[in-house]
């Protein structure tokens, strides 16, 4: 995935000020995940919720507006070649179909919503090494019948 610009002006403002992604979660009530998806330009914000990031950060207020746009979502057509992220692709190619056998057992036919969505990661302590918990919560649509 390739960065851009104001991706890299984010992170570069967020390194300067030694902020972590939950430092600026606190500044508008957003969730870390949240606030690292609109540096990446996966999500958008409000326009009250630009103004309070860029400024935290020190930044031209004219970069806000960017931060409002609506943008285009997802990685692109290629495989993820960065090893965390190709995990994830791994995890899903591996334990995709079952998820979603097991999702419909459940629930039916339907899908979890990425909109009525949310995501937190924790860190969980192990002897034999620190764990990362990832929790994904979203809401359950059914496929409508017409």
């Amino acid at each position: 995935m390739e960065q851009t610009k104001i991706t890299e002006m984010l992170l570069a403002a967020k390194k300067k000020k030694s902020l972590s992604f939950a430092d600026l979660g606190k500044v508008v009530e957003r969730n870390e995940v949240w606030i690292a998806a609109l540096f990446y330009r996966q999500a958008s914000a409000s326009r009250e919720e630009s103004d309070k990031i860029v400024s935290a950060l020190g930044l031209d207020p004219d970069v806000a507006e960017a931060l409002t746009e609506c943008p285009t979502k997802g990685l692109g057509p290629v495989v993820p070649t960065d090893p965390l992220i190709y995990r994830f692709y791994e995890i899903m190619q591996v334990y995709g179909m079952p998820l979603k056998t097991v999702i419909h057992e459940k629930f039916g036919d339907g899908i979890m919503s990425a909109i009525d969505f949310t995501m937190d990661v924790e860190k969980e302590k192990d002897p034999k090494g620190d764990r990362v918990k990832i929790i994904m919560n979203g809401k359950f649509l059914s496929y409508k019948k017409w």
